[in-house]
């Protein structure tokens, strides 16, 4: 299990300190946050964007970021797989799935992520390396580990049709943050996104 510190509204110092600490990927949320800071940054992180992206900005993710979590349209993958192209470079991704059905999350439609990857897999430029969903905003654990469960059990059908070459795998299944990632171990995330159980609440 690996831990995304979470950096957003963080200094340049604390995320350091994060290195220190043992952490090696760091997430933003803002690509503008994003790129002011990381230059700040001297230790050598894994930089993930977690944040919605919107397809006019993805020229700027794929300068910014090793990987995007946060996949959700054909729309914004071609778009990244073309800029990815331009800088020479191939764009690790993982889909975002929308798994609590809230009108608020992004996310594609569990039901429609299957003929996604079918489109996205021959992309040049774009690798597709897991799932990503954000649970329900509940308190009821089994409406919450209802949502992890069920990208776990989209991942391992993604992973049985065995796409040709290299471009999807499923390696990582991201979904859990301090309020809930406990449940998101137990139904079987690898990749946890953590930013107030590292760094402690934000100020206001």
């Amino acid at each position: 299990i690996e831990v995304v510190a979470v950096s957003k509204t963080r200094s340049a110092d604390e995320v350091e300190a994060a290195y220190e600490c043992g952490l090696r990927i760091a997430g933003e949320n803002r690509i503008q946050e994003a790129a002011s800071k990381r230059p700040h940054v001297t230790a050598p992180f894994a930089w993930h964007l977690i944040g919605h992206l919107q397809s006019n900005k993805a020229g700027q993710a794929v300068e910014c970021f090793d990987l995007v979590q946060s996949v959700d349209s054909e729309r914004l993958a071609r778009t990244l797989d073309r800029r990815a192209g331009q800088a020479g470079r191939v764009m690790e991704v993982l889909l975002q799935v929308n798994t609590s059905g809230s009108e608020s999350q992004f996310g594609i439609e569990p039901g429609k992520l299957m003929d996604l990857v079918a489109v996205l897999s021959p992309l040049a430029h774009l690798r597709i390396r897991g799932l990503m969903t954000i649970g329900a905003h509940s308190d009821d654990e089994t409406v919450v580990r209802g949502c992890f469960s069920t990208l776990r059990e989209l991942s391992e059908t993604v992973a049985a049709r065995g796409w040709q070459g290299n471009k999807v795998s499923m390696d990582y299944l991201s979904m859990g943050m301090s309020g809930d990632f406990e449940f998101a171990i137990a139904e079987g995330a690898n990749l946890l996104r953590l930013g107030t159980a590292i760094f402690g609440s934000r100020s206001t």
